[in-house]
Parts: C-alpha cells; sequence; structure tokens
C-alpha cells in the first residue's frame, strides 16, 4: 500500500498526467487476501488493516461473520457505504456457489459418464465456457469441445443450499410440502410486510433519540419523505426492525417458543401452534 501510496504522488506531479488509472493483468485474489477489502475501501478501513481472512487472527473468522461484525458495530459507516453491502454480499453468494454447487448423474449412466467426465481435459472446458459466453456457432466446436458438450448434458447442476438460486427454491417447496405431509394443510396463509418508515420502532432502531417509545402516540419525523430516507440509508436498521417484528408476532401473538422450539404452554392468539414454515424475499 505504501508503494502504491508513493506511485501516486509520482504520478500525480506530473503536469502531463491529469488522470491516471491503474491497472494490472492479473486479478486479486479474493481468498485468504485480507488486504483486498483494506486496499478497496480506504475510507473504511483508514489504517490498512482488519481486513477479511486474516491468517494472523486468533480465533480465525469468517469472511460472513466478519462482515455481518462489520455491519452491526457502533461505527455505522459500513451499513452507510454505498457499495460495500453490495460487494461484500455478492462476494459471500459467489462462495456459496462455489462451495455448495455440485453435479448429479442419473446412476443408471454413472458407470458410462463418470470416467469420461473425469479424463475431460479442464483447457477444453475453460476454452468451451469462453466459446458459449461469446455465443459461438456450436458447429465450429472442436470434437473434444462437443464431447464435453455432450457430457454436460448428461449432468444436473445442484445449487440448492446456495441462496436465491431456483434449486434453493424448488428445496422450499418440498419442504413445504413435507410439512403437508406431516402436519397436514395449513391453517393459514398471511404475508408478513411490516412498513418501516411508518414505524417509531424503525427510528429507534436507526438511531433516531428523539422518539419516545413509552408514549401512547410516539412522535415521528415531520415528513414521509424524512422517513423514507432513513430507511433507504440505513438497510441494515430495516433488516433489524423486519426481524425483530418477525420475532414480536410470533412470540407475543402467536405463543411461539423459539428457544424451545414449540408453542408455549399458554399458546397465544389462535391457540397452540404445531409447526410454522416462511420464507424471506
Amino acid at each position: 500500500m505504501t508503494s502504491s501510496a508513493l506511485h501516486n504522488i509520482a504520478v500525480a506531479s506530473n503536469p502531463d498526467s491529469f488522470t491516471h488509472i491503474r491497472y494490472n493483468y492479473d486479478p486479486i485474489t479474493e481468498y485468504n487476501n485480507p488486504d483486498l477489502f483494506p486496499s478497496m475501501f480506504p475510507t473504511l478501513f483508514p489504517l490498512g488493516i482488519g481486513g477479511f481472512e486474516d491468517s494472523g487472527r486468533n480465533p480465525s473468522v469468517s469472511l460472513e461473520f466478519h462482515a455481518k461484525h462489520l455491519l452491526d458495530s457502533a461505527d455505522r459507516s459500513f451499513r452507510y457505504h454505498y457499495f460495500y453491502i453490495f460487494v461484500v454480499l455478492n462476494l459471500i453468494q459467489r462462495r456459496k456457489a462455489h462451495l455448495h454447487t455440485s453435479l448429479s448423474i442419473k446412476s443408471s449412466r454413472f458407470a458410462t459418464i463418470a470416467p469420461a467426465l473425469i479424463a475431460v481435459n479442464p483447457d477444453v472446458l475453460n476454452t468451451l465456457a469462453n466459446n458459449i459466453r461469446d455465443e459461438f456457432n456450436p458447429s465450429l466446436f472442436t470434437p473434444e469441445e462437443k464431447n464435453a458438450l455432450l457430457l454436460l448434458k448428461e449432468v444436473n447442476t445442484i445449487s440448492s443450499k446456495v441462496p436465491g438460486s431456483q434449486a434453493s427454491k424448488v428445496y422450499a417447496r418440498h419442504e413445504i410440502r413435507s410439512y403437508f405431509s406431516h402436519f397436514g394443510l395449513p391453517t393459514l396463509f398471511f404475508t408478513f410486510n411490516t412498513s418501516a418508515t411508518h414505524s417509531p420502532i424503525f427510528q429507534v432502531i436507526f438511531g433516531n433519540d428523539d422518539i419516545d417509545l413509552d408514549s401512547d402516540h410516539p412522535a415521528l419525523p415531520s415528513t414521509r419523505s424524512d422517513r423514507a430516507r432513513n430507511v433507504a440509508k440505513d438497510p441494515v436498521a430495516g433488516a433489524d426492525f423486519f426481524e425483530f417484528m418477525r420475532i414480536c408476532l410470533f412470540q407475543d401473538l402467536f405463543g411461539w417458543d423459539f428457544k424451545a422450539g414449540k408453542s408455549f404452554a399458554s399458546g397465544g392468539i389462535f391457540g397452540k401452534i404445531r409447526a410454522h414454515y416462511g420464507s424471506a424475499e
């Protein structure tokens, strides 16, 4: 980082250079690189330390847990940053895709397909992937690429543990149908959609100390646009508000004991709940 700073100073001191964008042909690794995020977001890591997956940190902390900790820290710079949340979420999604994506083959074809798939040259797969990305005419593929393409048509991609994937949605449907088989058809369907814009609780989570929740009618910020800007400014507070309201709904109204994983002995407004299932968009 010091050498980069000195290089930038040297470039800036050149009167003939107004704009200089540095680049390199070799991509920077995103795995086990504690300097990555301090270099990408110097305003969030002004000392150049505190990046993810630092091998010298004891005990070790995963990227996902560390990123969540930074979003929940007292310093709200991370949650207010325009790009940090999107970049770290993209990184987490990519890693889950790398870790949980696998291939399956019909058992009747396994003995034939598995050895042939293993024997395919990785360079052929790489070239084939580039050709498909660039929408090359399949008739121009080499015989090795055509064979690899035929093999890939014999396998199915499994990514049920990757959030947001089509396979994860199918997995959720299977879970719901399993609930039907065990508990019977559900008694109640509903969409839980709380309005953070009009909630004094959200304003408190956001950090507005002027809200008096002990009052019967807490005074909200004067205009709806001001309240909406607070929601847009702090999406983490919006997520915390949704989670808080969800727990309150099931615990205080429906009488569900999250620690025990069952309904309270006294039940709730609908009596005792045997089970429930929900998914977040």
